[in-house]
């Protein structure tokens, strides 16, 4: 019978603490770039002439019908070579989920202004606004609200796919729990106790997205998916 041993883990909690910090990093910085550079393409997407439509909507439909994991060795391979530049893995990374992001941000974007009924655009015209005043102050804080779920949901993918920057030697927590299963020759205890890590932490911020979501419906809210 195989008898469980935590004590390795324990040891080395520390490094497991420094993959989740490098994770929720990466993490953080795709959302940080990826949410504006969602709204932008959503913009191009919506907007009337064809020279900006188009090459957002191949941007957006690209990156979220490729594999992901092929988008990255693509940033962290191919793109240097194009570009003369060496790329460290947490710039290939943040590369990649951002711009991933951005094109499934930019639908929840879209989703969301064209939601909004066509009468507050005309009530804002009636009051003087152009249509980039009109979307900045009347119609964007509606679609937000509305929004907010389908963001938190897709922060929480977003999470989860990072697990694949082990496969360029990104220090995450997947990547360092893979170097401590072999150091201690206990993958079972090592990648248990990552699968609760993980689950802590994106459960979490499932509870979250459901309390806000239910909040918004509470108020009347309809949301975006």
């Amino acid at each position: 019978m195989y008898r469980w041993d935590f004590t390795p883990v324990v040891a080395h909690a520390d490094l497991l603490a420094a993959g989740l910090v490098n994770t929720l990093k990466l993490s953080a910085t795709a959302l940080a770039f990826g949410i504006p550079l969602g709204l932008v393409l959503a913009l191009m997407r919506l907007a009337r002439r064809r020279s900006l439509a188009i090459p957002a909507g191949f941007v957006i439909e690209f990156f979220r019908t490729t594999p992901p994991l092929v988008q990255l060795f693509w940033f962290f391979f191919a793109l240097p070579i194009l570009i003369h530049v060496e790329m460290t893995p947490f710039v290939a990374a943040a590369l990649t989920f951002s711009i991933q992001s951005a094109a499934f941000f930019a639908e929840v974007f879209r989703a969301g202004i064209v939601s909004i009924e066509r009468g507050q655009w005309e009530a804002a015209q009636a009051i003087g606004m152009d249509r980039a005043q009109a979307l900045r102050r009347i119609v964007l804080p509606q679609a937000v609200k509305r929004m907010i779920p389908a963001f938190m949901e897709r922060s929480i993918e977003l999470m989860k796919t990072t697990t694949l920057v082990a496969t360029i030697s990104y220090a995450d927590l997947l990547y360092e729990a893979n170097d401590l299963a072999q150091k201690t020759f206990r993958p079972l205890e090592v990648f248990s106790t990552v699968a609760l890590v993980y689950f802590a932490v994106i459960f979490g911020t499932s509870l979250i997205a459901h309390r806000v979501e239910r909040r918004l419906a509470a108020s009347g809210e309809t949301t975006t998916h």
